[in-house]
């Protein structure tokens, strides 16, 4: 008889304790990102010579190095750089995104960690950005499908319509591919759904030997891969090892956070909400405590100011095409 190691959870009441004041937030972001305070090294020059500062506030490091003097925090080189949210706050963000699988809005994190929802909002898309990562080619067997996010035609307001038909007119498409050994997945949105963008994808997120399982679209024709598929549309959903039910799992996952949790995902930003559902996905089989450092790590050297958030002035707010005339 096989036993199945359960991943080990975290209560809140428990995280409330791990983090119960800004130091033991810190000592605990430093333990994951360098082991130890004694470990401590330049993000700049990677000396491993590094002092305290007595006045602490907000770059309690300095590198001894004298041609560089770097003064640093925990924050720096990473998506929580120039960040004034305190670090325990971070952290219960961190968990609250690593536990609630369909997702947490902005609107709730603020309320749960004491913000305003502008910082929850950006520190969410932070977070998400740590995981804007690509993953190992797959050496399967693996699962790809596609599939559509955005609003059903027939419920939007007449003059929103494109009046261009129906199923996945005016959404967005999302192509992925699942690994059947590890369970890991790869996605991320097109901007068409040809041939060359959609087993490019499948090729270039596989090894050569991998077998891919798919449905009947035309568009994985090409996958230079050998490869067997089911017929959705005359009902054929499994045939032996033949099916995509896991990457379809996944969609459904993704689609529920859409439906349930944040309603409606942004165009400009719809690559970072893909990015936190594969993320999360990913980092399912860790126990909670590593999810959220897992979430952390991911994020060193990467940034996401505010500015480039939002991007141009005239991108800020989309514009609506208005009814003719």
């Amino acid at each position: 008889m096989t036993t199945t190691k359960r991943r080990k959870g975290v209560t809140l009441l428990q995280i409330a304790e791990m983090f119960r004041t800004e130091q033991k937030a810190e000592d605990w972001f430093i333990k994951q990102r360098w082991g130890s305070r004694d470990a401590v090294t330049c993000p700049k020059c990677d000396y491993s010579s590094v002092g305290e500062r007595k006045n602490r506030k907000p770059m309690p490091f300095q590198c001894n190095r004298k041609s560089c003097r770097y003064g640093f925090s925990v924050r720096t080189g990473t998506v929580m750089r120039s960040s004034k949210i305190e670090l325990r706050k971070w952290a219960i963000a961190y968990y609250l995104m690593s536990t609630n699988l369909k997702g947490i809005s902005s609107h709730k994190l603020a309320r749960e960690i004491g913000i305003t929802q502008r910082s929850a909002w950006h520190m969410l898309h932070r977070i998400r950005e740590s995981w804007n990562s690509r993953s190992d080619r797959f050496a399967g067997p693996v699962e790809a499908d596609e599939a559509y996010l955005g609003g059903k035609e027939g419920n939007k307001h007449e003059w929103k319509k494109l009046n261009a038909g129906r199923g996945a007119v005016g959404k967005v498409a999302v192509v992925g591919v699942k690994d059947r050994v590890t369970n890991q997945v790869a996605a991320q949105p097109v901007e068409r759904t040809d041939s060359p963008t959609m087993s490019g994808f499948v090729r270039d997120h596989t090894t050569p030997d991998a077998k891919v399982y798919t449905d009947e679209a035309v568009w994985f024709n090409d996958i230079p891969r050998e490869r067997e598929s089911v017929n959705h549309r005359i009902k054929e959903f499994v045939r032996g090892n033949a099916h995509t039910n896991g990457i379809e799992s996944f969609w459904a996952m993704l689609k529920r956070g859409h439906y349930g949790v944040y309603h409606h995902y942004s165009v400009k930003h719809i690559h970072r909400y893909v990015n936190e559902f594969k993320g999360r996905h990913n980092a399912r089989p860790l126990d909670t405590v590593d999810q959220m450092a897992s979430a952390f790590l991911a994020g060193v050297g990467k940034s996401l100011r505010f500015l480039d958030l939002i991007g141009p002035k005239h991108t800020r707010q989309p514009m609506l095409l208005k009814p003719n005339a």
